[in-house]
């Protein structure tokens, strides 16, 4: 089973950039999709994007479509969740995630969930 270690969360204004990283661990890392996951207080774990176990045909929520783009580095076993122009309702906990099946955007199809890594966008 593949474990997963977020990071690059942060305190960032309104407009500005961030870049998630999330780290794997595993051997079967390049056999699964993987996605990227939000969370705020109160509220189930919400969709943001997925990407195949090749790095293609890369899906997304609408909310964030057009400002953050989803990659992933078989080689170095990495996903990265590449977030520009923020808003204050993309404050949430980032969790990514491996995926049991390419298409859904369902958190109960993803399992090997990371620790999170807080993103605060505010002025």
């Amino acid at each position: 089973q593949v474990q997963l270690v977020e990071s690059g969360g942060g305190l960032v204004q309104p407009g500005g950039s961030l870049r998630l990283s999330c780290a794997a661990s595993g051997r079967t890392f390049s056999n699964y999709p993987m996605g990227w996951f939000r969370q705020t207080p109160g509220k189930e774990r919400d969709f943001v994007a997925a990407i195949n176990r090749n790095g293609g045909s890369p899906y997304y929520a609408d909310s964030v479509k057009g400002r953050f783009t989803i990659s992933r580095d078989n080689a170095k076993n990495t996903v990265s969740l590449q977030m520009n122009s923020l808003k204050p309702e993309d404050t949430a906990v980032y969790y990514c995630a491996q995926s049991r099946l390419y298409g859904s955007r369902r958190w109960t199809d993803f399992g090997s969930w990371g620790q999170g890594t807080q993103v605060i966008v505010s002025s």
